[in-house]
């Protein structure tokens, strides 16, 4: 039970979007929640975990002038912070060393900052290449209810949760960036439940939202009452500023966004990266090329979807193996999301290029350099587009083909944001299906059709793979969960397939070293999450 406490407190979640280095903007969004939390009655403020610099800040940290100029602007902050109580999570440089910090504003000065204790240093996370671990509890009272802080990772070990309650804490208060991948909130409700359960103590949960080059911060905000349950949900993948009451000492249940299916969710998070990376560096808008398939179909939608008609163009590059049906629909698709679109065919310039390079081929038989040549014309076409107009060019290729290398350095992979990066194949169809719920805009013949890279004649992707569904779950147990060969096996696969597949995946290392940044939206992402050599030669099986 929570500690007996007839006080009644209303703190304000700041689920807000930073942008890493743009402290200015940072500290001005806090300042504008603060006193929009104050009109709605609270009196506390809880903003993410390094709000004030964005996260992850990664090697900025380094620079003096980053550190300095954090500590500037949080002196600023809080002088014009009144009538309110602000926790804002900032980096702290303390006797030489650097923390990963939250500190407590009131009357306009900084009272008391605490520092995290439990630094991350896997998957994504590199938290302790950069600060050192606290060690001691934060606890203060606050309108007669004492409240704990505890930063992210500090909630998913069980010593801080502890230690606050020792140091007296009747409510814990949790400053987050915890990033998205799918089923990530309901790790999130277990994770801190069981600290609710263990401490006896309700939970703040408010979590940072926004892109971040390959990571989405989600939002999905949340509030736990002493035993684990929860009282308030916030949505996820958008700001919001939500109001928690304590009466008796636990909070009194409001609004449960419900959950999303897994689709949905994935597709905000795509839409959110794409729009963020878009938005935070400046670019007017994307160029994509537009085949008529799956993929760069689904790109569009999301594009559209994340940044609106007017800022996507698509350009339709047909070829002598490109059939008429592709065509077809990918103008059907352009129209039907209202984006303007070009045709500049490239069945002169390969003639050209392969005229150019007959007396270095000789006699030798058509092949995948041709298929090659093919998709860097294109990506030069794309490249050129961007570079005249300063859009910037999304390529269209999913985590199948990223693992497996099913894909053409400089020409498909040639651009500067990856969407469907981390997205399989068989996910990237039901996020088709999904979008075409809320009104149909991809054409059902794109996503009934068999997918073909179409640059040679009557081709399939399953010529040179295995059906998408079994290439996934192969990759799935291989990339993301660790597993050996042999034990991929003795789940059922074909031996020879699991051995295509996952030699393909060691082989390509090299590609995805080259790819451009792409939304992580699964557990292990080709990207911070998964470092590989590229020279390597696994021996075992």
């Amino acid at each position: 039970m929570p500690v007996e406490n007839t006080k009644s407190l209303k703190i304000a979640i700041a689920q807000i979007n930073c942008i890493v280095g743009d402290m200015r903007a940072n500290a001005e969004k806090i300042l504008q929640y603060a006193l929009n939390a104050q009109t709605a009655g609270a009196s506390l403020l809880i903003a993410p975990e390094l709000a004030l610099c964005g996260y992850p800040p990664e090697d900025l940290l380094f620079r003096e002038d980053f550190n300095h100029a954090c500590e500037l602007e949080l002196v600023r902050l809080a002088a014009q912070i009144k009538n309110i109580t602000l926790v804002v999570g900032h980096p702290h440089q303390h006797d030489g060393k650097l923390y990963n910090a939250a500190s407590i504003i009131e009357n306009g000065q900084v009272q008391a900052t605490y520092h995290k204790q439990i630094l991350p240093n896997y998957s994504v996370f590199d938290e302790e290449r950069y600060f050192k671990a606290g060690d001691t509890p934060l606890v203060w009272s606050h309108e007669g209810i004492r409240l704990g802080i505890l930063i992210c990772a500090d909630g998913w070990e069980v010593g801080p949760a502890l230690k606050a309650k020792q140091a007296g804490a009747e409510f814990l208060l949790t400053l987050n960036a915890s990033p998205y991948h799918i089923d990530k909130l309901e790790t999130r409700y277990e994770v801190i439940a069981s600290r609710a359960k263990e401490t006896g103590l309700p939970i703040l949960y408010a979590n940072m939202v926004g892109g971040q080059d390959e990571l989405v911060f989600d939002g999905a905000s949340f509030v736990l009452n002493h035993q684990g349950k929860v009282t308030q949900q916030l949505p996820s993948f958008t700001e919001a500023l939500e109001i928690i009451e304590i009466t008796n000492g636990d909070p009194v249940p409001a609004n449960i966004t419900p959950k999303a299916s897994l689709e949905e969710s994935v597709y905000e998070a795509l839409k959110l990266g794409l729009a963020d990376y878009v938005n935070k560096n400046g670019f007017p808008g994307v160029v994509l090329g537009l085949s008529g398939g799956i993929d760069s179909a689904l790109t569009l939608a999301i594009a559209v979807d994340a940044l609106g008609a007017e800022r996507v163009k698509v350009v339709l590059m047909s070829s002598e193996f490109t059939s008429s049906m592709s065509v077809d629909d990918a103008v059907e698709m352009a129209n039907l999301v209202n984006v303007k679109y070009s045709k500049i065919p490239i069945k002169g310039l390969f003639e050209e290029f392969r005229e150019a390079l007959a007396p270095e081929f000789g006699d030798l038989p058509f092949d995948t350099t041709e298929e090659n040549l093919q998709a860097r014309i294109r990506g030069m076409l794309l490249m050129a587009l961007s570079n005249k107009f300063g859009s910037i060019v999304l390529t269209t290729g999913n985590k199948s083909e990223m693992a497996v290398g099913y894909s053409t350095l400089y020409g498909d992979m040639a651009g500067g944001f990856s969407l469907l990066k981390d997205v399989p194949k068989t996910l990237v169809y039901r996020l088709a299906d999904y979008r075409n719920s809320l009104g149909k805009i991809i054409p059902q013949r794109i996503i009934t059709r068999a997918p073909s890279a179409e640059l040679r004649a009557n081709q399939t992707d399953q010529d040179s793979l295995p059906p998408y569904d079994i290439l996934d779950a192969i990759m799935q147990a291989y990339v993301e969960e660790d597993m050996s060969r042999q034990a991929i096996i003795k789940l059922g696969f074909k031996e020879q397939d699991v051995n295509r597949v996952t030699n393909l995946i060691d082989r390509n290392e090299y590609k995805r070293r080259q790819a451009p940044v792409g939304v992580r939206i699964t557990e292990r992402g080709f990207g911070k999450d998964r470092r590989y050599p590229i020279t390597c030669k696994l021996q075992f099986n």
